[in-house]
């Protein structure tokens, strides 16, 4: 086996895009309207309490419309949405325009077509190099059943399975 030291972004992105993740539209109410975000670092953290995390880029020019709200809601995408999650890496775009959506339990967009949703409150924040660790407690969610989720691999969306159960490209 060959070793590897280069840890630049570039190898760094190629290898670890090598873990398949759920992507999520992260929304909330703002003084300005609604506002958010595509994320694909969402994750559980405890169940005892309720907490989830995520870590938006430090560049990211929504995040801090979210933090400043201090409650958003998780949309976690399905399988054949994949231009939500296109949509909501765009910025300087009106990217709720054509999108619809209700207001959760804490007021934030949830987005019509969503898996799954979760309401959340800013809990905590740690320095995550070129990106933010958010934790965030958990105050209410939803989930549907009759939809597969939708992924990111190796830099292209995917859905979950195709007939012979593998990994297939949604796009």
């Amino acid at each position: 086996m060959t070793v590897h030291t280069d840890l630049s972004p570039r190898r760094l992105r190629t290898i670890l895009g090598h873990f398949a993740t759920g992507l999520t539209v992260i929304t909330a109410a703002t003084k300005d309207g609604p506002a958010g975000f595509t994320c694909q670092s969402f994750s559980s953290l405890s169940l005892e309490p309720a907490l989830v995390t995520f870590s938006p880029s430090r560049t990211s020019s929504t995040w801090p419309l979210l933090r400043e709200a201090g409650r958003f809601t998780v949309n976690i995408l399905p399988a054949e949405h994949e231009h939500l999650a296109t949509r909501f890496a765009r910025s300087g775009t009106d990217k709720f325009a054509g999108v619809s959506h209700a207001p959760s339990p804490l007021g934030n967009p949830v987005l019509d077509q969503a898996l799954a949703w979760v309401d959340c409150e800013l809990h905590q924040e740690y320095d995550g190099g070129d990106h933010t660790i958010v934790v965030a407690s958990v105050r209410a969610l939803h989930a549907r059943d009759e939809a597969e989720p939708l992924l990111f691999f190796k830099g292209s969306y995917a859905g979950v399975r195709s007939r012979s159960g593998a990994l297939e490209s949604v796009a």
